[in-house]
């Protein structure tokens, strides 16, 4: 069934236009595919239930979506013993979530939610300014309102004031006056970087062994911040930011893995959608240039890597 879902989440993008990269079928895995269409970059991951998502995976979903400047979505199918409801927005510790519907509706129709799953049950945003002026039209007191609603004078001010209401509430006072008060869900967020995820999970996606700390420590002295990944196909997220410069590097070792040319390739897939560069650093000198779009370096190379540009510029 995930499979089903992650083919029908593929052809739902594609059809609305994203960049769909190769899928991710090595494990333990943070994303399944990335997508992007325009400035919109989405780290997805499906789940049949959405549950399942434990808390070490959301936080690198959301530290890589902040150095990607991407967007976290979870697709699932249900949630505990129900199935996901179209036109709701989920939230699973911190990633909105969403069935294929929903998905449909809002990426190939451009119709957002107007619901999400709180604590408690169904949630919607009041457009307060338009709830305030249906009121003063027709003449009606804060607490007939309410008492139309069977809420406290107090509820209805505060739904004027921008608090959101429940999903029998909002439809009441939609009914109450006759014209559409819910304002559509954000799915995402504003874009700001959170610093608390910024990193990796303490402790986690830390080097493997003395080779990799040390290629860790040549791409830092070199000036990239290495952001270390513990689930993703890629070892580390190198990224250098100077002036107006902000390159980010898919940075891939063989410290976990016998299999560089499929990591190798997938890297260059997923960079070819994010809009990053791609490298993979092995032990002994590389037969070959490159691997697709990532390209091969030595561990010995980095040591006459004095600045991120020079990595950049061999890589570029």
């Amino acid at each position: 069934m995930r499979k089903q879902v992650l083919d029908e989440a593929t052809r739902t993008l594609e059809r609305s236009g994203f960049s769909v990269s190769d899928t991710c079928d090595i494990r333990p895995k943070s994303f399944d595919v990335v997508a992007r269409r325009g400035d919109l970059v989405l780290l997805l991951k499906v789940l049949v239930n959405i549950d399942g998502l434990d808390a070490e995976t959301a936080e690198e979903m959301k530290s890589l979506s902040t150095h990607l400047g991407a967007e976290s979505l979870i697709l699932g199918v249900k949630t505990r013993n129900h199935e996901l409801e179209d036109g709701v927005l989920y939230l699973r510790r911190g990633v909105p979530a969403m069935s294929h519907g929903t998905a449909y509706d809002y990426f190939v129709e451009g119709v957002p939610p107007l619901v999400y799953m709180g604590s408690g049950g169904l949630y919607v945003s009041i457009d307060g300014d338009v709830l305030e002026d249906a009121r003063d039209d027709e003449g009606m007191s804060l607490g007939r309102v309410a008492d139309e609603l069977g809420v406290s004078r107090r509820a209805v001010s505060k739904y004027e004031d921008g608090m959101d209401a429940t999903l029998e509430v909002g439809l009441r006072l939609e009914d109450l006056f006759g014209e559409s008060l819910i304002s559509p869900v954000e799915v995402f967020g504003d874009g700001e970087v959170d610093t608390r995820v910024a990193d990796s999970p303490k402790g986690k996606g830390q080097p493997a062994d003395e080779t990799e700390r040390r290629v860790f420590a040549l791409l830092r002295k070199a000036g990239f911040n290495v952001v270390p990944t513990s689930r993703a196909p890629f070892r580390a997220l190198s990224r250098e930011s100077k002036g107006d410069s902000d390159e980010t590097v898919l940075t891939g070792t063989e410290a976990r893995s016998s299999d560089t040319v499929k990591r190798a390739r997938l890297m260059s897939s997923i960079s070819d959608v994010a809009g990053t560069s791609s490298v993979y650093v092995v032990k002994e000198e590389p037969a070959r240039d490159s691997i697709d779009d990532t390209k091969l370096v030595g561990v010995d190379d980095l040591e006459d890597v004095e600045e991120s540009d020079d990595l950049l510029s061999r890589i570029g």
